[in-house]
């Protein structure tokens, strides 16, 4: 079900999405997350450079840096947007969004860059304060 400018409908991918979460719970008797996945990958790309520190860490203690269920469905999420955008017609690849070159210029990548970085700081540090 595709929208009339190639994209997914919204209500089919959330419901979707929802579907996805109850049987996770279901199943794996897991719920959906993605923070962890990305402390673990950062514990397993240092442990490349220091496997001994890495163990000491109070937190890689509870919570070992390896490849698990969680962090597979991470990658499948990257697939299953990239298949998503590709069978859609959206997908293109481009340093400035349209909408941020609307709204700031196209020649704005560094400042596009720096502040889209400092959003995924601030929305990790969020989901890592509430556990999640």
């Amino acid at each position: 079900m595709q929208q009339q400018d190639g994209g997914w409908s919204p209500y089919l991918a959330g419901a979707l999405s929802g579907v996805v979460g109850v049987l996770s719970v279901w199943f794996a008797g897991q719920f959906l997350g993605a923070s962890t996945s990305f402390v673990r990958t950062a514990g397993m790309i240092e442990q490349l450079f220091g496997p001994e520190r890495v163990a000491q860490m109070a937190y890689f203690v509870k919570t070992v840096p390896e490849i698990d269920w969680q962090w597979m469905f991470m990658v499948g999420i990257l697939l299953g947007a990239a298949i998503a955008a590709v069978t859609s017609g959206s997908f293109k690849l481009q340093a400035v969004p349209d909408m941020w070159a609307a709204r700031f210029g196209t020649g704005s990548t560094v400042k596009r860059a720096v502040v889209a970085f400092v959003g995924g700081v601030v929305a990790m540090f969020g989901a890592r304060l509430a556990d999640g």
